[in-house]
């Protein structure tokens, strides 16, 4: 049976053409590709990559500086966060929720819009599998390219799972018995009638937007339509912790802000959703709201 793709870069001794994350005192990272021959340059000296090739990963090197660096390969998070960008790339944060609550399982059939960089189709795909299908569309064609190149140079190589094409989704959706969808766009309440007609029965659509007016238009947009459940929107917001001796404390930074995140299950055709019990706050829908169903919002 062969493995998985990728996952042969995974594990092992280092080889030429792995990536490679060293870690400086400091915690400073820096990664590099391994190639046979070539030296790595710092301010604190240099050394032949021919000292990692062959190495197990988990080893020290020093440089001419006499400084050490701890060498690993680069976990996922970390590869996305220094990868060439063209747009900015999904958080690790944000990811990992979306793998999460929007269920994405081994062989899922994915449909994602707003390629970007290219950080969550190589999270997408890694949850997949090969057996798995990634089809996610991009509108402008540099962002399409970087894309690939980012998820080619973690992968080895093509993921079989894997097409995307360039465009909008709402014009060229073709795919059908989609079991999730993942919209990070900037309006994403205009693919909800397209991804509605895709989604399985218990399928489920994620958002991802930026600022409290897409969410709000987002959520209201999803109820709207009708043929979802109640749609289920938060954040989610990381605090490291400083752990030294007796002095533990919060870190002064932490990862805040960086984007809304919205969950639906589909529901069976012809099915209206249950009525909410939760009334909406005195005013909520009053003269100053413009979003969906109101008058101003046509």
């Amino acid at each position: 049976m062969s493995e998985p793709t990728g996952a042969a870069r995974r594990r092992g001794p280092f080889k030429v053409g792995d990536q490679v994350q060293l870690t400086d005192p400091k915690g400073r990272h820096y990664t590099f590709t391994l190639e046979a021959g070539k030296n790595f340059h710092t301010h604190k000296g240099s050394f032949p990559h021919d000292e990692l090739i062959g190495a197990p990963e988990g080893s020290v090197v020093r440089t001419t500086g006499n400084v050490a660096y701890l060498a690993l390969r680069p976990l996922l998070p970390d590869y996305v966060l220094s990868m060439p960008r063209g747009a900015a790339v999904v958080y690790p944060k944000d990811a990992g929720q979306i793998l999460a609550f929007a269920d994405i399982f081994p062989g899922a059939r994915v449909v994602e819009a707003g390629v970007g960089s290219g950080s969550l189709s190589s999270f997408l795909l890694r949850a997949i599998g090969d057996q798995g299908m990634l089809h996610s569309y991009e509108r402008r064609q540099d962002f399409a390219e970087i894309a690939t190149a980012n998820v080619e140079r973690y992968f080895g190589g093509p993921h079989p799972a894997w097409q995307l094409t360039v465009g909008d989704l709402q014009d060229n959706l073709s795919d059908t018995d989609v079991d999730r969808v993942i919209l990070d766009m900037l309006a994403p309440w205009e693919c909800l009638d397209a991804v509605s007609k895709a989604l399985v029965p218990g399928g489920i659509l994620c958002c991802y937007v930026a600022t409290t007016t897409q969410l709000s238009k987002t959520v209201e947009s999803i109820r709207e339509i009708g043929c979802f459940a109640e749609p289920q929107p938060w954040e989610s917001m990381i605090r490291n912790w400083h752990v030294e001796g007796l002095a533990v404390r919060p870190d002064h930074r932490m990862i805040g802000h960086t984007g809304f995140l919205v969950t639906a299950r589909r529901l069976a055709d012809g099915v209206e959703p249950p009525m909410r019990r939760r009334r909406p706050a005195k005013g909520a829908y009053g003269e100053d709201y413009d979003g969906p169903g109101s008058d101003r919002s046509a």
